[in-house]
């Protein structure tokens, strides 16, 4: 779908002065080759098409979570980032696209946990790691009334917890555990859900003429798609697309 001539919009004339758009992303949303370095995923995809259907060069701002980029989005330093919506993040950015596609929250338990389903979760003495600020942990924050719950910096300090037995259960989006789930023998991810990670893209305060041309070219991406073949290109469970118009 992407125009590959400079786009004469008004509303990114700015980015197009620039010859880039800055768009940063935190993990889980980029993966990078070790040997070339390389980044890849679905939300690096996504942005290449974005740089490209500008007309502009494309910069991946690499950050470590969703505090860091809105705190990016805030000073300037990235004119674009991804992030799930949720109602608490509202007031830290200039707005939200429209979701390009869904992605359930879950548990990861480890071998012999008693465990069956969400609901079984929020017990007295229940102890569940989660990534800070994330948007998986901003949901769960909201649900839990009787489970601990230990924040992490990162998915693998989360992982660890979890293996090490400090923990009872891990929550985040379905597929980073499915990956992880891998890496301890005889865990298993809870079949159900407690909520979906939406995600979208953002813009700093103030920035509405951007927001309506990324809303745009995000319902373009999904009625082309561009969305479910990246899904199908990337491999990963747990993804599905979100229909054009459809939150």
């Amino acid at each position: 779908m992407a125009d590959t001539q400079q786009s004469s919009d008004p509303r990114v004339a700015d980015l197009v002065r620039a010859g880039k758009v800055r768009v940063a992303l935190f993990p889980p949303q980029f993966s990078k080759d070790a040997r070339t370095g390389e980044l890849k995923g679905m939300w690096v995809e996504v942005v290449r098409e974005l740089g490209a259907h500008i007309g502009v060069a494309l910069e991946v701002i690499e950050l470590a979570n969703p505090g860091e980029l809105a705190a990016c989005l805030s000073s300037g330093a990235c004119d674009i980032g991804a992030m799930g919506f949720d109602p608490s993040r509202a007031p830290l950015v200039g707005g939200f696209t429209p979701p390009f596609m869904r992605v359930d929250y879950s548990f990861l338990v480890p071998a012999g946990s008693p465990v069956c389903s969400s609901a079984d979760v929020d017990r007295p003495g229940l102890r569940i790691s989660a990534v800070s600020n994330h948007s998986s942990t901003l949901a769960l924050s909201r649900m839990l009334k009787h489970a601990e719950q230990f924040g992490t910096d990162t998915p693998e300090a989360a992982f660890e917890l979890l293996r090490s037995g400090r923990v009872d259960a891990w929550a985040s989006i379905r597929p980073t555990l499915l990956d992880f789930a891998a890496e301890l023998p005889g865990s298993r991810v809870l079949a159900d859900s407690y909520g979906a990670n939406l995600p979208a893209l953002v813009v700093p305060k103030g920035q509405d003429a951007r927001l309506a041309y990324l809303s745009e070219f995000v319902e373009a991406a999904k009625a082309s798609g561009l969305m479910q073949r990246a899904i199908e290109r990337n491999g990963q469970a747990g993804y599905s697309t979100v229909p054009p118009g459809k939150i």
